[in-house]
């Protein structure tokens, strides 16, 4: 079997990915119809990486070693914040028409609408999936939820069905149903704690 790759960014993709994890582009589906038209870049690129490195005091210019000061060690001036750290978990959603991935600190729509949704080609013909169907989001720590966009025909995680409007949490294993026919497996992988976290004793 041939390796595929996304014709953006060239990294490696799965046959039934929806989207490039890696650069977030939308990818090609075997079964679409030819067109002309170039796909859109999504909304969904590189997430955040901290990369450790040594940074300098914004007032005195000297090197801070520790990217956790506070408070600089030569002027005594407070050091900007660096950028929240965003876990590298990623919710994927195994639809029958294919995967759906979604990085720490991103949201996705789900629904056949095109214009909103960067997966609409997973649901088209789905007639009971609406537009804007369900919002799926995982924040910069790893925590995954559903909420349901008061959809006509309602969305489902373990066979109890979602409020609309209200946030539900995702875990490992679940089984999110949009309206009657499609339904995805949850996979998350559970997030091994910081060993800077850990105290002595």
């Amino acid at each position: 079997m041939p390796t595929l790759t996304c014709p953006v960014c060239a990294a490696e993709v799965q046959q039934d990915d929806l989207i490039c994890f890696t650069c977030g582009a939308n990818l090609p589906r075997a079964d679409a119809l030819d067109d002309d038209q170039a796909t859109p870049p999504t909304l969904m690129q590189a997430h955040l990486k901290r990369d450790g490195a040594v940074r300098d005091c914004s007032n005195c210019g000297t090197a801070v070693a520790d990217p956790d000061d506070i408070v600089c060690a030569a002027c005594g001036k407070p050091l900007p914040r660096a950028a929240a750290q965003i876990s590298p978990v990623v919710l994927r959603l195994a639809f029958p028409t294919g995967n759906v991935d979604v990085p720490a600190g991103t949201s996705l729509l789900l629904g056949r609408d095109p214009q909103e949704s960067l997966v609409a080609a997973a649901f088209a013909r789905f007639e009971n999936v609406s537009r804007q169907h369900a919002t799926v989001s995982v924040d910069d720590s790893g925590r995954a939820s559903v909420r349901d966009e008061h959809s006509t025909n309602g969305t489902w995680v373990n066979g109890d069905r979602v409020l609309p409007g209200v946030d539900v949490r995702l875990a490992d294993g679940d089984n999110l149903r949009l309206a009657a026919d499609i339904t995805a497996q949850v996979s998350l992988p559970t997030q091994q704690p910081d060993p800077a976290t850990f105290s002595r004793g």
